[in-house]
């Protein structure tokens, strides 16, 4: 991994949009991809307008959110202003959310419950809105962590589809912080292709080229935009 990857920038520094574009060039272009073929998601949570607007005026426009709640507070504002913003949900989301989540987010990275799919087609259903769908996998079974185990991941993806009638884009997941993620990437890249899905969320700051080397079609990347918060 190369020095720009491993080391994000610190601060809101004008150049850090452009060092992690470059970085995806060189990801894809040694794994033989099209740039195109991996959307950027800037990971904006916890930063109000004024750290946000500078990253939009640089050409920016796919953002990720954690909380509805928070972006139901900042991006009204933001995507009247500016055309072509797209906005993905990538914390957990709760059922008595969903109704403002799927009018607000383009994608919800973060179905990992019957009850939240029982939610989203309601939703979907009543607003006529569809949002993008990703499955949470948690890929390294971490009791603290929200998602999908592994083994778990066909029988529920098979019950997205034909009991709540939801269409599936692709998997999302977040690797254990202290295990190498290359084989997690590996593993959920499996999982997508038996099942059909060709989306993958996976890497951030520090990882995204790894994940674009193994498939990655949707990196996640915050401080390495952003700086620390």
């Amino acid at each position: 991994m190369t020095e720009t990857n491993a080391a994000p920038v610190t601060g809101h520094s004008p150049n850090a949009l452009a060092a992690v574009e470059a970085e995806i060039v060189r990801a894809c272009k040694e794994a033989r991809r099209d740039r195109a073929s991996v959307t950027l998601i800037a990971v904006s949570k916890t930063f109000a307008a004024d750290a946000i607007i500078p990253v939009i005026d640089a050409g920016q426009r796919v953002f990720g959110e954690n909380r509805v709640q928070e972006a139901k507070g900042k991006w009204p504002a933001l995507t009247s202003a500016y055309s072509g913003i797209a906005l993905h949900l990538i914390g957990p989301l709760q059922s008595n959310k969903a109704k403002e989540a799927v009018a607000l987010f383009d994608a919800i990275h973060s179905v990992d419950r019957p009850s939240i799919c029982q939610a989203l087609a309601k939703e979907i259903e009543s607003q006529n809105r569809h949002p993008e769908l990703f499955v949470q996998i948690n890929i390294g079974e971490e009791p603290q962590k929200a998602g999908i185990a592994p083994g778990e991941a066909d029988a529920f993806i098979a019950s997205c589809r034909d009991s709540y009638g939801l269409t599936i884009s692709g998997l999302m997941c977040i690797p254990p912080v202290d295990e190498p993620p290359a084989a997690h990437f590996a593993l959920i890249a499996k999982i997508a292709e038996r099942n059909g899905l060709k989306n993958l969320s996976m890497g951030m700051s520090a990882d995204f080229a790894t994940a674009i080397m193994l498939g990655a079609t949707h990196v996640r990347v915050g401080s390495a935009i952003f700086g620390h918060r």
